[in-house]
């Protein structure tokens, strides 16, 4: 399953609801990871780059509602809440704290598809139209097949494979992906990637993109030079709040 298909995370304490609805979703070309609880929810949150969240409001142990309050409080993920048929008064409350929509119990698969992808849309049309601001807090970015998850510090490939960034190259391509198809020279490439200390000075930069052009290489060039003016991260860039 490659990196660029979205990423739905299932939060249900029912295993055999995470297994048919994850089945299906991988089925319709999703990738797909489950949760049982608050606890894993977080983790996976953490550490992979969902997209989006399909919560069951009624588990056993815990309160659906608060979780999905937690959610909002974390991040903008879109959230997809799943409540029982006669659950008026949660279908609100999900509503009015933001989920983006609900399914009710029993539903079809193929309604529950149609709803997870008329979501992503949306999502998708919202952040290309919202101008990308430094200083707001992001997720995750992705470009040509990559994905780079902020929160855990994580390059992946388009094969969905972890290839190890040092301090350096991560804050260097965190940058780019902040301001992709424009020039920054090297003294804005120093400040906007924090580098620090000894490597202070405008050569560093030109090593630090060396080492990180033979790790994104490949048939692209990722990262282009423009003579005299710097360099270009000279790809389409997907950000996720």
């Amino acid at each position: 399953m490659l990196a660029t298909q979205p990423h739905i995370l299932v939060v249900d304490d029912d295993p055999l609801m995470r297994e048919l609805i994850g089945g299906y979703l991988l089925e319709s070309g999703l990738r797909v990871s489950s949760a049982q609880d608050g606890a894993e929810m977080s983790r996976i949150l953490k550490e992979q780059v969902i997209d989006l969240v399909l919560l069951d409001l009624r588990l056993e142990e815990e309160d659906g509602m608060q979780l999905a309050r937690q959610l909002r409080e974390w991040t903008d993920v879109p959230v997809i809440i799943v409540t029982g048929r006669r659950d008026e008064a949660d279908r609100v409350m999900g509503l009015e704290i933001a989920a983006d929509d609900y399914v009710v119990k029993p539903f079809s698969n193929r309604e529950l598809l149609a709803r997870v992808r008329a979501v992503l849309r949306r999502y998708h049309v919202k952040q290309n139209a919202a101008p990308s601001l430094r200083g707001t807090k992001r997720r995750a970015y992705r470009f040509a097949g990559w994905e780079l998850n902020a929160w855990a510090r994580r390059l992946t490939n388009p094969q969905g494979s972890k290839v190890v960034l040092s301090n350096g190259e991560f804050n260097l391509l965190l940058a780019f992906c902040e301001a992709p198809q424009r020039v920054l020279s090297r003294d804005q490439l120093l400040d906007l990637s924090r580098l620090h200390g000894d490597e202070i000075y405008d050569r560093s930069i030109d090593v630090q993109i060396f080492r990180l052009r033979r790790k994104i290489g490949g048939d692209q060039e990722l990262i282009r030079t423009e003579r005299g003016a710097g360099y270009v991260f000279a790809t389409q860039v997907e950000v996720l709040n």
